[in-house]
């Protein structure tokens, strides 16, 4: 049995920006194993990360484009733009994401790549062992000393309130100049919105003739894909006023958005990470970031020979005011169109993104909290104590 220090499960995200930091940070003696599932449904299909952070980056390299400044739209129409200086809103495509770990890694002594699909991790007590099926329907094991899962979870763990952030976008190229490349349309709520939860569209612009445009809702349920269709055609055409357009790719995706409680830790030497671990932010579905802490941190605590466990991806405070405001949102006390305009409109947006990423004071958070509608957020709070947790009814 082929014996290694690090396995890591699933090259998304997670998987691939871990083994990008033990690529730099760990000893030139660590063994990983990184095993990737074949073509098929359990690969991560195609994805468009975004996240910000402040000057250069550690992906700059595969960032297909970077802003300055966000618009928010409300639903009636009224527009707020906002420079977030020193931050800067990144975009990096899967594949582009992939090709840059690849080449980082090519020649990395100790680490090795395979295909295969892993039918079961269990402990032993010299780490854990994991079973895999290649491509060719061989079985064998691979022993290590520390494994790291990102696949998704079968099952989402019990929660108070989870919702799921769907969306659809598409990738358009136009015959004449309709975008601004230097701005961000971050939430454009100049679309019908559902009953409970919101709706909204953003663009990233690449160019004053290409963008992807995309459709997110967040609701208890997803819609039927020729419905985001009929959603996106009516926005691009109506809204934005393109009524000659070609679609060059498209993009689909569920997150869930819940106050549920993840475990990192499945077994004495097995970790979860990425959003399998709670990496994701229950408020908003951002994940990338996140995952670049909690990677840096496992790499760092391997190079001094501490046990690799993965931190707390958001703090308690973070994932309270998310809880809260999912319940909100879920249970019709909040009006999730107008609490993200007010705070958009009232609040820096440079301010907004560090709070979204945990960065800020608790008089800051205090502050940002004021400017929402408080009398749903604190009937919300004093509700939510009382709700059982529970499984998703799609999981």
């Amino acid at each position: 049995m082929e014996r290694v220090e690090v396995a890591i499960i699933g090259a998304g995200a997670a998987g691939l920006s871990l083994a990008d930091r033990l690529g730099a940070t760990g000893p030139r003696s660590l063994t990983v194993r990184l095993i990737d599932a074949p073509p098929g449904p359990l690969r991560p299909p195609r994805r468009t990360w975004c996240f910000w952070e402040a000057g250069t980056g550690r992906y700059d390299a595969a960032v297909t484009r970077a802003w300055s400044t966000l618009r928010v739209h409300s639903p009636q129409g009224a527009a707020f733009d906002d420079c977030i200086d020193p931050l800067r809103y990144k975009m990096i495509r899967s594949d582009d994401f992939e090709r840059l770990i690849a080449r980082r890694l090519t020649d990395r002594p100790g680490f090795t790549r395979r295909e295969g699909t892993v039918e079961t991790v269990e402990g032993a007590e010299d780490g854990a062992r994991v079973h895999v099926r290649t491509s060719d329907g061989k079985q064998e094991a691979l022993s290590a000393r520390w494994v790291f899962d990102s696949r998704p979870l079968k099952r989402l763990p019990a929660a108070r309130t989870t919702l799921l952030q769907h969306f659809h976008g598409w990738f358009v190229r136009t015959e004449r100049p309709a975008f601004d490349p230097e701005r961000v349309e971050l939430m454009d709520f100049r679309v019908p919105q559902p009953r409970s939860g919101l709706a909204f569209c953003y663009v990233l612009p690449l160019s004053r003739h290409t963008a992807l445009v995309e459709y997110t809702q967040f609701s208890a349920e997803v819609l039927h894909r020729e419905e985001y269709g009929r959603a996106l055609q009516a926005y691009v055409q109506e809204v934005l006023g393109v009524r000659v357009f070609d679609i060059e790719e498209s993009e689909h995706g569920v997150i869930p958005m819940t106050d549920a409680r993840f475990v990192r830790r499945s077994a004495p030497s097995v970790f979860r990470i990425g959003a399998a671990g709670g990496a994701t932010r229950p408020s908003t579905g951002y994940t990338f970031a996140t995952i670049q802490r909690q990677t840096a941190a496992i790499a760092q605590a391997l190079a001094q020979g501490h046990e690799p466990v993965p931190p707390p991806p958001h703090s308690r405070r973070s994932q309270a005011m998310d809880a809260v405001f999912l319940h909100g949102l879920a249970h019709g006390r909040l009006d999730g169109s107008e609490f993200f305009t007010r705070l958009f409109s009232r609040m820096p947006m440079a301010r907004l993104l560090r709070f979204l990423d945990g960065d800020t004071t608790l008089l800051q958070d205090i502050a940002i909290g004021l400017r929402t509608p408080v009398g749903p957020m604190l009937r919300s709070a004093v509700e939510l104590p009382t709700r059982r947790r529970r499984r998703h009814p799609e999981q």
